[in-house]
């Protein structure tokens, strides 16, 4: 520990002493602070925080970083792997260069912000995290996504929203194609404030009347013989 918290470099401690020390932090205890010096891409970096932290992570991370976290502000000053953030339940993820597939999967609160790039099925079967991407998204984000909000500062991959139930999208840039039951929707004074609000909260500056809306149609909620084309 120094004087602006504990510091873990991984090339002295590994990974899961990492992860234990986090682990044993009381969920009602005080605020502390946390660095993570050489990382090097190691797989499960700061995952499943259960207490008020913030965690700075030195570098490129692997997979599944920040998963199950709940209360903690991780930074990772680098690019992150596969399931960044994934089944995420409170707290702030920010990535501050690219992200690779699935960033967000199963998120259920909280709030993720990437950056720069993330790639395919961000937010897939998402639950209740807000996403914001400052740059652009894969194919099939926000795939089979619940609930929760995906915002795409930048342009989106094909199939987007595909199979989507009542999660919110919202898309500043270009969209290859929409998925199956994904529909532009009007953007109201209300969603604009909303946006509005989340954007500042993952301090990007941009207007939010930039953006076009888009939700489920609501055709694939139920099988119906009707619509067996679709399915």
């Amino acid at each position: 520990m120094d004087a602006s918290g504990y510091v873990f470099d991984l090339t002295q401690h590994t990974v899961r002493e990492l992860n234990q020390a986090l682990h044993n932090l009381p969920e009602q205890g005080p605020p502390t602070a946390w660095k993570v010096l050489n990382p090097a891409g190691e797989h499960t970096v700061a995952v499943g925080i259960n207490a008020p932290c913030t965690v700075e992570i030195a570098g490129h991370v692997g997979y599944y970083c920040a998963g199950m976290n709940k209360y903690a502000t991780v930074t990772i000053n680098g690019n992150a792997s596969t399931g960044l953030a994934e089944n995420m339940m409170s707290g702030v993820v920010r990535v501050r260069g690219n992200a690779s597939q699935s960033a967000g999967a199963t998120g259920r609160g909280g709030l993720l912000v990437i950056e720069g790039d993330a790639s395919a099925r961000c937010g897939i079967s998402l639950k209740g995290l807000d996403i914001v991407v400052q740059g652009a998204v894969g194919h099939m984000s926000a795939f089979m996504a619940q609930r929760g909000r995906l915002v795409v500062c930048g342009d989106a991959g094909p199939a987007l929203g595909d199979s989507l139930y009542e999660a919110q999208i919202y898309v500043r840039g270009s969209i290859a194609d929409l998925g199956a039951d994904c529909i532009e929707k009007e953007l109201r004074t209300e969603h604009v404030e909303a946006l509005e609000a989340l954007l500042a909260a993952a301090r990007i500056a941009l207007p939010a009347r930039q953006f076009r809306r888009y939700g489920s149609a609501r055709k694939l909620y139920h099988f119906s013989v009707d619509h067996a084309d679709a399915y």
